[in-house]
């Protein structure tokens, strides 16, 4: 499928600018592949690193046809339209990507492989959020392993769990650790290239896949970075009760955006002062998991709507206010989070 020798087009209409492009930004900032071009109509011909913040200069163009003079192999679906169904014109420039003889990587719920059965020779289409064979239910296994298993929690969905998993891998391995991020979901699947679409698996054997993911890596790693999906707080996520039971974490990284007071488009639904929702967790944590329970470890800041005073003043006060090591680790890196969880488990000192 998606390989780093790819030449990939990611399609992100409104996502540039709205609240539905998360997956493709999140490849743009980590994914492996070479990106020859950004498809929003609304910001065609304008500076990719000006709107995004990030050090890309693949040129913005209008639609799918215009991509093509950038010789791209891949179209990746970067967006994620409530509801999860693409609008007729951006389902129609995907039909004309693959008539191109684009391949496809689809993070959609909705398959696109058995709508387009006749692809050219070496055409592939990857629908991400198909259900893995053989699972079972979850038996809390992975309690048994001596690997360190960080699981990332969050006050709300989409404020960076996936992206806090990913700095704390790259500080690892820049360490020499032997370290392996776990996708969880369909950005992350996209940049590893491998896990299991979360959402995609029935509710009774979602502690199970992620049980089996944790124990076919355990052995050969000394910590595992398990991406987290939804949030407790969530009236509509399911997906935290799975990842703990599955996983058996011996710490958790709990994720918060900055000034966020309630979930995001539920203004009824407050957040609960940082120290309350640490203590939720933990609570949890002493059911889903065996022994113990499983503490709160740090605190993973969103900070990107601030400037870099504001940010710290940010960290410092969560600091003060929690007891715990705190930061934006996508602003500063993952070195400082990564260098408390060493301390907490001299093993890997």
């Amino acid at each position: 499928m998606l390989t780093p020798n790819h030449r990939v087009a990611i399609l992100l209409h409104e996502g540039l600018n709205g609240i539905h492009g998360k997956t493709g930004l999140a490849y743009l900032r980590y994914g492996q592949s070479p990106i020859v071009a950004v498809i929003d109509g609304e910001n065609a011909g304008k500076s990719l690193t000006k709107l995004t913040s990030l050090p890309h200069n693949a040129p913005i163009v209008k639609n799918v046809l215009e991509s093509l003079q950038y010789h791209p192999e891949v179209l990746l679906i970067g967006i994620a339209p409530s509801g999860g169904v693409l609008p007729p014109p951006w389902w129609e420039e995907v039909r004309q990507a693959i008539e191109q003889g684009l391949s496809v990587v689809n993070g959609l719920h909705t398959p696109l492989a058995p709508q387009f059965p006749h692809l050219k020779s070496g055409q592939w289409i990857w629908d991400i959020r198909q259900e893995p064979p053989d699972l079972s239910i979850g038996k809390a296994r992975a309690k048994n392993l001596s690997c360190e298993r960080i699981l990332t929690v969050g006050t709300d969905m989409g404020i960076g769990k996936m992206s806090t998993c990913l700095e704390l891998h790259r500080a690892a391995l820049g360490l020499g650790w032997q370290s392996k991020f776990l996708a969880t979901g369909q950005g992350g699947l996209m940049i590893a290239g491998e896990g299991i679409p979360l959402d995609a698996i029935r509710v009774d054997f979602a502690a199970g896949a992620v049980e089996k993911m944790v124990l076919a890596e355990a052995e050969k790693y000394d910590i595992l970075f398990i991406e987290g999906q939804g949030s407790l707080l969530h009236p509509g996520s399911t997906a935290t009760l799975p990842l703990m039971r599955g996983s058996q974490p011996t710490g958790l990284v709990l994720v918060h955006r900055v000034g966020q007071v309630h979930i995001r488009d539920l203004p009824d639904i407050l957040i609960p002062p940082l120290v309350e929702v640490i203590k939720l967790y933990e609570t949890v944590g002493k059911v889903a998991t065996v022994g113990e329970g499983v503490k709160v470890k740090a605190i993973a800041l969103n900070t990107y709507h601030l400037n870099d005073t504001e940010a710290e003043e940010a960290v410092m006060k969560v600091q003060g206010e929690t007891g715990l090591p705190c930061t934006d680790v996508v602003r500063w890196g993952g070195a400082e989070l990564l260098n408390s969880l060493i301390k907490a488990n001299p093993l890997l000192e």
